[in-house]
């Protein structure tokens, strides 16, 4: 079974994990992460990359950067 965006009204595939933790106000956000919890969310790319965050809390990216080719992908002999 797929996972979906948590948004209301969002029916994209999830691809990221938001994780919380209101004691240090600090939002995590990782690759989907493999287990599900109830604690945590699943966000689309859309909904994880325009997210924001209340004023006095930390957001953390810790999703994987893709590579980006520097030269384009074929070289010359």
């Amino acid at each position: 079974m797929a996972r979906r965006c948590a948004r209301p009204d969002c029916a994209a595939a999830g691809a990221t994990t938001l994780i919380f933790d209101y004691g240090h106000a600090i939002v995590w956000l990782e690759q989907l992460t493999e287990e599900l919890d109830p604690m945590n969310h699943d966000l689309c790319d859309r909904h994880a990359d325009s997210l924001s965050v209340p004023r006095g809390w930390q957001l953390r990216d810790r999703r994987a950067v893709p590579a980006v080719a520097l030269f384009g992908s074929s070289i010359a002999s």
